[in-house]
């Protein structure tokens, strides 16, 4: 797609021999929580969206090696994939149907926030309407029970419908689309493969099974 930007989108699994000087020429790098893609996956990394509650939340800002990292050292912003309103709401029902995830719902929202605003870094929480809409755009892609989708693909949901425009080229790497039981992994392959049918975007290797999702 000639004049637009290339929005490389990468997940922490498995990115394959070569990849990184690719994913570091992309106008935007997108990584996920502790960026361990970086390394074989190119170091440049412009955004880092972090799942931001739960206990993956709590680790990130509670131990100090996440906030001095190489990846989150260099990104300009930061983004939140989780809306706390919504899972708030979510928390009575995950009490009775997943009681194990007691901790699930816990907002690290202001703690992101306030990391980035004192470090000079953009900030935003991803618009609830992109996981509302996801959740019934997946359903046509019959997924199993599950709690949330993947914050791997609540930041694709959301490049494509707010950040990127008309020309770019939104790339994605280091998808494997599995982990967590409770992300619905084999509907989120069934989706992005539509999306790469569609022209949308593009992944730029071949799946692996042996990857992990972001």
């Amino acid at each position: 797609m000639s004049g637009g930007r290339i929005i490389m989108i990468v997940g922490n699994g498995e990115v394959p021999d070569g990849a990184g000087t690719v994913i570091d020429a992309a106008d935007i790098v997108v990584r996920f929580n502790d960026c361990r893609s970086v390394g074989p996956g190119g170091h440049k990394t412009d955004i880092v969206a972090v799942c931001n509650t739960g206990r993956p939340g709590l680790s990130m800002l509670g131990g100090g090696r996440w906030k001095t990292s190489a990846a989150v050292r260099q990104a300009r912003e930061i983004w939140c994939v989780r809306s706390g309103a919504k899972f708030a709401a979510m928390r009575a029902g995950l009490a009775e149907t997943n009681p194990d995830l007691d901790d699930f719902c816990d907002d690290y929202t202001i703690g992101f926030e306030s990391f980035s605003r004192s470090t000079n870094r953009g900030f935003r929480v991803v618009p609830v309407a992109v996981h509302d809409q996801l959740d019934h755009d997946l359903g046509g892609f019959s997924p199993d029970p599950y709690v949330v989708p993947s914050s791997g693909l609540i930041v694709i949901a959301d490049i494509l419908s707010d950040i990127a425009m008309a020309g770019d080229d939104v790339v994605v790497a280091g998808f494997g689309h599995v982990g967590w039981q409770w992300h619905p992994f084999a509907a989120e392959r069934r989706y992005v493969d539509a999306l790469a049918a569609s022209g949308r975007l593009r992944r730029l290797h071949p799946l692996s099974s042996s990857s992990q999702g972001a």
